[in-house]
């Protein structure tokens, strides 16, 4: 049953600093912390800058941050109409197992259904059997004939470097 306490709003510029530490607290919780370079001028400016990359919706218990997620347009072109991709969701620890994730999905996929978007993705870690559970629990299905693949830095860097051969 989820706390009565529990709030969710969009996130504003006055929030960069909480959802900093969310990024930083689901990479710990990942075990990607190396991974984080993000600052908060970064997120001043892909979020809240005059072109933004993603969205963010905020949670708290009471007047608390407890926990963010963080979800952008997709196309699919087999749909012919757009989608939604969940980057990121997290609770704080001391905030886990109250129903607060729960409510920041359900509050995620509203957006998504009132955006009149075709279908709601994201990834989960391949170990982290407690968060498939918990979404299959949902009704969401895993994608397994799908593989994520990923380009960056040097290897982007490469490819952008061979569209002047062409």
């Amino acid at each position: 049953m989820p706390s009565n306490n529990f709030q969710i709003r969009l996130a504003t510029s006055d929030d960069v600093p909480s959802i900093l530490a969310f990024i930083k607290g689901l990479a710990e919780f990942e075990y990607l912390t190396n991974e984080v370079t993000v600052t908060e001028a970064d997120l001043q400016k892909s979020l809240f800058g005059q072109n933004p990359a993603a969205e963010v919706v905020m949670g708290f218990e009471g007047d608390e941050p407890a926990g963010f997620a963080v979800f952008f347009h997709n196309y699919s072109t087999f749909l012919g109409q757009r989608g939604m991709y969940l980057e990121d969701i997290f609770v704080t620890p001391e905030h886990r197992r109250k129903g607060l994730g729960k409510m920041l999905l359900v509050h995620v996929a509203n957006i998504a259904v009132e955006r009149g978007c075709g279908r709601l993705e994201w990834s989960v870690l391949d170990w982290n059997e407690d968060a498939a559970r918990f979404y299959k629990e949902l009704g969401a299905e895993v994608m397994s004939d799908w593989r994520t693949f990923r380009m960056q830095e040097d290897a982007l860097r490469r490819l952008s470097k061979a569209a002047q051969d062409y």
